[in-house]
């Protein structure tokens, strides 16, 4: 565990059990209902002071407290779009089976990636510090889940292009569009394995390569110029 993970942890472990003194209350709105304030809203001196605990730009932790309810919502560390769709799978997957969990909102708030409703029927029922144990195992171990299904997912796509390319044949031509307004045939070496010729996003620049893998001997490729 990092250094600067376990001050964050335990931060967020004391706001959740000093939030989680919940009681019965009451609806005033509706005879004979029990409503989560916290999710109704409807009587401003039953909620407390949202406390937002951060460990960097990415990763935070909202706490929404009232008399009888308690929402926690967690914002997931995602550092590159590979991160961002994990996480947002994983989180969809969770979240259509709530019903296993209990605690687990199906929606989560706006700017988090998952949320927790905790009420008082479930300190009634369940230990307080388990529940808090529970939060805190979650925050644990949903970065070391998407950091291994990451290295899976890099694994089976380094695997995938290895096959792919045993079965390429170095004596062919290769064909790629540019933005040359003469036909011509360009012969280049390259230092390379094998140079894919894609299209940009952008008009301008159409004539882009990506090259794959080093390969320790020189290759000629023919690459021929064609207008679009």
């Amino acid at each position: 565990m990092t250094a600067t993970l376990r001050p964050y942890l335990n931060a967020v472990r004391a706001t959740l059990q000093a939030a989680l003194c919940l009681e019965n209350f009451s609806s005033q709105v509706v005879e004979r209902h029990n409503k989560p304030e916290v999710e109704v809203r409807s009587s401003k001196e039953l909620l407390l002071q949202p406390v937002i605990i951060s460990r960097n730009d990415k990763e935070k932790v909202l706490i929404e407290g009232s008399i009888n309810s308690v929402r926690v919502s967690i914002a997931v560390k995602q550092a590159d779009e590979i991160e961002k769709i994990l996480c947002h799978k994983f989180m969809r997957f969770m979240m259509m089976r709530a019903e296993n969990f209990f605690i687990l909102r199906r929606k989560p708030v706006e700017g988090y990636d998952i949320s927790f409703l905790i009420t008082n029927f479930h300190t009634e029922q369940m230990y307080k510090h388990k529940l808090v144990d529970f939060v805190i195992h979650f925050m644990e171990e949903i970065d070391k889940e998407i950091s291994e299904m990451k290295l899976s997912v890099n694994a089976r796509a380094r695997i995938v292009a290895e096959e792919f390319l045993k079965n390429v044949s170095f004596s062919n031509s290769f064909t790629c569009k540019t933005l040359n307004k003469d036909d011509q045939e360009l012969k280049y070496d390259f230092h390379c394995f094998l140079f894919f010729c894609c299209s940009s996003e952008t008009e301008e620049t159409r004539k882009n390569a990506f090259l794959l893998q080093s390969w320790p001997s020189l290759w000629s490729v023919h690459i021929r110029g064609d207008k679009l």
